[in-house]
């Protein structure tokens, strides 16, 4: 399925490969490709095979941030409703990043070549990281005169240490991928990040796609919820798994030492 010419989804055996491929450019963002993501993550939301998702880039990058030249510095960007809410609590530049968090499945980003600016907050807003070592990283906006404002500081909240952050924001220094899974940017650190991406995902997707979804719920109120809206989150998520079909067939499955046959939602 192609969106736009700049996103490629392909679905195999519960996975879905969301691939940006506009490599002549490294993929960077277009108004086209940000609509194509963001169309496509939308789209993963309408698929209930699908168990978990691999958000990649096409040649020689993942994704090297803003394309200034096909955006343009005239003043008529000024006037882009930026604070309007046209996805839920997201403008759509947002979405675009903010999506793969909200999928109730997993995502894994695979980051190689350049990751900057809206690429990586693109790539943050995955579950899971896996980036390649002499990967190019950078939060690249200050240096336009602009601010991160793809969800970034939402998505790095809980992985990147708060002085870090800073530091990299203000100076909008480039960082390794070696240095990103230290900063808590990224995961795991592998050569061939996509391999190591598709195996992942196809070890999770062969999982309780139910219990996987719930704890992916959870995860994602960890950071805002109080105390007890957690504990009372984890009640329910168990209440509505507790002797389900998928629950059943995941201790069958493990007592007959078989793979289970597992029902999607």
């Amino acid at each position: 399925m192609n969106f736009r010419n700049r996103v490629e989804l392909s679905i195999e055996t519960g996975v879905a490969h969301v691939q940006l491929v506009r490599p002549d450019k490294m993929n960077a963002l277009d108004p086209n490709m940000f609509a194509a993501i963001l169309e496509a993550g939308m789209h993963l939301f309408e698929e209930p095979t699908v168990r978990c998702a691999v958000l990649s880039g096409a040649g020689r990058s993942f994704c090297a941030g803003l394309d200034l030249t096909s955006m343009g510095q005239s003043d008529r960007h000024r006037d882009i409703p930026l604070t309007e809410r046209t996805h839920g609590n997201a403008n759509a530049p947002q979405q675009a990043a903010v999506v793969w968090r909200k999928l109730p499945i997993p995502v894994i980003s695979a980051i190689h070549g350049v990751c900057f600016g809206g690429g990586l907050q693109i790539a943050s807003g995955a579950d899971i990281k896996i980036v390649a070592p002499d990967a190019r990283l950078a939060v690249m906006e200050v240096k336009w005169g602009l601010v991160p404002d793809m969800g970034g500081y939402w998505l790095w909240r809980g992985n990147v240490r708060d002085d870090v952050l800073r530091e990299l924001t203000y100076t909008h220094r480039e960082f390794s991928g070696e240095e990103a899974v230290a900063l808590g940017f990224a995961t795991h650190l592998d050569a061939n990040p996509l391999a190591r991406a598709m195996a992942l995902a196809q070890d999770i997707a062969a999982k309780s796609p139910h219990a996987v979804r719930a704890a992916k719920s959870i995860a994602n109120r960890w950071w805002d919820a109080t105390i007890d809206q957690l504990l009372m989150a984890e009640s329910h998520e168990q209440q509505r798994l507790m002797g389900s079909r998928n629950q059943r067939e995941a201790v069958l499955a493990g007592l007959e030492k078989r793979k289970a046959e597992f029902v999607d939602p």
